[in-house]
């Protein structure tokens, strides 16, 4: 009886290593992954200063508007602001910026005109109704243009940094559970 509980105590105490070996390896590989895609990201985000900005104007822009110029098949929503005592152009994200510098706001579902120009008009109507708000600028000398969301902060970052590090420690604790209880048992043995 005694010799099939040390053998059952074992085999439990092999998978628990297992175990807790398995989830240190998947956070430090999630680790290596986060910082090779999203820490660069956030390095390489310049849109440190927070600021309030107040809104000049707002307009819906179609594709017959913007004539001799390369436009997408959708509604664009040009936003102008003032931010630190100078005139910026308004984007949404990093990402809007990159895709189409004369849009502020780019629908999310683009399959539809009329969805489109219904998020977009959505969108200006918040924008309307609140004149002052907060926005993130450049450092001083780039200030044409400023973001209403950062896509690559901080709170992003220690967001996407808590799940591998509860998946770290819960490893580390369930080895060091498991050694102490083989030390335990080796202890109690000897006596």
């Amino acid at each position: 009886m005694v010799k099939k509980l040390v053998m059952a105590q074992k085999r439990g105490e092999t998978r628990a290593l297992c175990l807790g070996v398995a989830m240190v390896v998947c956070a430090v590989i999630t680790y290596y992954v986060l910082v090779t895609t999203l820490l660069p990201l956030y390095q390489k985000s310049v849109w440190t200063q927070e600021s309030k900005c107040h809104l000049i104007e707002t307009n819906i822009r179609d594709q017959e508007e913007l004539k001799g110029k390369k436009v997408p098949q959708y509604p664009c929503l040009w936003v102008n602001v003032s931010a630190a005592g100078s005139w910026a152009v308004l984007y949404h994200t990093e990402d809007t910026r990159d895709q189409n510098q004369q849009c502020s706001y780019i629908p999310g579902s683009l399959d539809n005109y009329q969805t489109a120009r219904a998020d977009v008009e959505k969108v200006r109507a918040n924008f309307q109704e609140q004149q002052v708000f907060y926005c993130f600028s450049a450092p001083p000398g780039n200030e044409t243009s400023v973001l209403f969301r950062r896509l690559y902060g901080p709170q992003t970052l220690l967001f996407s940094l808590f799940w591998p590090t509860f998946l770290l420690t819960g490893g580390l604790l369930i080895i060091a559970m498991g050694k102490s209880n083989q030390y335990l048992s080796i202890l109690a043995a000897q006596k």
